[in-house]
């Protein structure tokens, strides 16, 4: 399936979406880690990592949105939701999606 995504720039905004949601939610652990426990070293990787990955999903958006002409609305809530825990999960599945995002 990865495969298969990764062919087209939409396939490519997806799954960086997916993996964007979850360097997000590794912070769940990472925090915990740093502030109660003085680790901090997983909390700076991932840190690294959820910048990297926030920066390419913040360019794809826009040229997904470019390419598939999507509406302004449909852009900002695309951005909102990369702010919300599980956020890109849902937009996946309700914005990303090729019937959607075709449309």
């Amino acid at each position: 399936m990865i495969n298969e995504l990764s062919k087209t720039t939409l396939g490519k905004f997806r799954i960086i979406a997916f993996l964007e949601g979850c360097s997000f939610l590794l912070f769940s652990l990472t925090m915990p880690l740093k502030y109660f426990f003085g680790f901090t070293k997983p909390n700076y990787f991932v840190g690294m990592l959820h910048g990297i990955l926030f920066l390419s999903y913040i360019i794809l958006l826009l040229i997904v949105a470019f390419n598939f002409k999507w509406s302004l609305q449909k852009l900002v809530l695309s951005f909102v939701v990369s702010l919300i825990p599980f956020g890109t999960f849902w937009a996946d599945k309700k914005l990303f999606n090729k019937k959607v995002a075709i449309s």
